[in-house]
């Protein structure tokens, strides 16, 4: 199958906050274009109270990159502003991206404070960029992670993705549908989605089907008819013990068995659906049709969901659609972009952003970033942010620390140390190849058995460690005391 990719149709370089042109004209009248920085996204906040989020989007950003051009329409733009010099329009022109970064591949558990993406570069580059990173980190992130909730919340039962038409705007249907699939997933209602990123489309009928026919039977019938080896009835247009049921299992003995297939299942998406399911349960049974599954949709998210299951709801999938897709309990993924390092001469000059909000202070300098696992277990046991270079030996104890309450120590063995941040551009070109969005879904699968039970807690769940070495708490502390100011 050739993949489409919608993007490539869109000219998305001017997709910025016009404060990073502002500056970059700025960085050009200073003569400092050249200038080496770093900066860092990191977030503060997981969504819902959860114990972790799930970093996806990558591949949409090093596709943004790939592509970052300035057109002659973006220049007449600028220059029609009357804010920018001719030389700064002349640089735009000639523009060619010579950053290097680094991402969390996707799919990849992650945590508040830790660096998710990476960028070293020129100032202007590395400024201007900021937008994107995190309108395209920061959606599908948030996202990947709700549908995760849900997932996790059905307990093994099938999880659809039906949000498309609740989407805000189609880029959020179509990268929401992607990152729903990474979070876990079976398929999506978009069709878009399936035909682009290979994610599974599902979708058999509305009311207004059912509606347009005398009568529902008749409906069925012609449903039935037209697709009886993958025949779903939608059963609550109108009574669903009554009439809906009755006449799906009609339909199925005398249009789908009658031509040799096995119906595949009822659709419920109205109601009491832990009392209706088990008693359409009950009907499907009595007629021979214990194979054949109960769909619910109906706003439902990883709340009802666990409520649904807990009052032994006959379920077999679920239909999620505008909790899922813009994850309506928390919408927001907080993801920042902050400068923390410059080259001065060849040297990293670490640099901070202080604040009276403790969370909002940053980590400074030029960083890595290791996970941490028990060799017995391979479960994870915490993340250590490094001064970029610095090397964590493995073969003996590590003493590890809380950042904020200094006193707080645990001194780990028998453990395991791996990078995860991931080379995506060396000055500019890429070089790291996306995985296809399955082989993204299946990673994620695996990484999450790597945390433990305490940290995939809906409610309460056990804070993952994610520390400082040493070398890199004592620049912080450093920083932090030259810049304390007297009240």
């Amino acid at each position: 199958m050739t993949r489409i990719d919608w993007q490539e149709k869109k000219n998305l370089t001017m997709l910025t906050d016009f404060y990073e042109i502002t500056m970059a004209n700025g960085y050009f009248e200073h003569n400092l274009k050249d200038k080496i920085v770093y900066f860092d996204m990191f977030f503060r906040k997981i969504p819902d109270g959860g114990g972790f989020a799930i970093i996806a989007g990558v591949e949409q950003l090093i596709e943004y990159l790939k592509n970052l051009e300035f057109t002659e329409e973006d220049l007449d733009y600028l220059q029609d502003k009357a804010l920018f010099s001719s030389e700064f329009i002349d640089y735009l022109r000639n523009f060619n991206f010579q950053c290097d970064v680094w991402a969390i591949k996707e799919g990849t558990p992650i945590f508040p404070g830790e660096p998710i993406v990476k960028v070293k570069g020129p100032v202007i580059q590395a400024q201007f960029i900021e937008t994107m990173i995190l309108l395209t980190i920061n959606h599908q992130s948030l996202i990947a992670t709700k549908a995760n909730r849900i997932v996790r919340a059905a307990e093994g039962r099938a999880v659809l993705e039906f949000g498309s038409r609740r989407a805000q705007g189609y880029d959020g249907a179509i990268l929401g549908a992607r990152a729903a699939y990474i979070g876990g997933c079976v398929g999506t209602a978009c069709t878009i989605a399936d035909r682009d990123y290979d994610i599974p489309a599902a979708g058999t009928m509305a009311h207004s089907w059912v509606q347009l026919f005398d009568t529902e039977l008749e409906a069925f019938k012609a449903y039935a008819k037209t697709y009886p080896e993958n025949c779903v009835l939608l059963v609550d247009t109108y009574n669903v013990l009554k009439s809906g049921v009755p006449n799906a299992i009609r339909t199925f003995k005398e249009e789908v068995i009658s031509r040799g297939y096995r119906p595949k299942g009822v659709r419920l998406d109205s109601g009491d659906i832990a009392y209706l399911s088990k008693e359409i349960r009950k009907m499907l049974d009595e007629a021979g049709l214990e194979d054949c599954e109960i769909t619910a949709s109906n706003s439902l998210d990883e709340y009802i969901i666990r409520e649904l299951i807990l009052q032994d709801a006959k379920v077999d999938s679920f239909g999620v659609g505008e909790r899922l897709i813009t994850s309506k309990s928390e919408p927001v993924f907080g993801g920042v972009y902050k400068l923390v390092a410059l080259e001065n001469e060849g040297k990293i000059i670490p640099k901070i952003k202080v604040s009276a909000n403790v969370e909002k202070i940053t980590t400074p300098g030029a960083k890595d970033l290791y996970r941490l696992y028990d060799r017995d277990t391979g479960k994870a046991m915490a993340d250590l942010i490094t001064i970029e270079g610095e090397d964590i030996d493995d073969t003996n104890p590590y003493e590890l620390f809380n950042p904020l309450y200094t006193w707080k120590k645990k001194k780990i063995t028998n453990f395991k140390a791996e990078k995860i941040l991931t080379k995506i551009f060396d000055k500019g070109k890429c070089i790291y190849e996306s995985p296809d969005v399955y082989s993204i879904r299946e990673f994620c699968k695996k990484q999450i058995n790597t945390l433990w039970e305490e940290v995939l807690r809906f409610e309460h769940p056990h804070k993952y460690y994610v520390d400082l070495s040493y070398d890199l708490w004592k620049i912080k502390d450093d920083l932090l005391n030259e810049h304390t100011i007297d009240k």
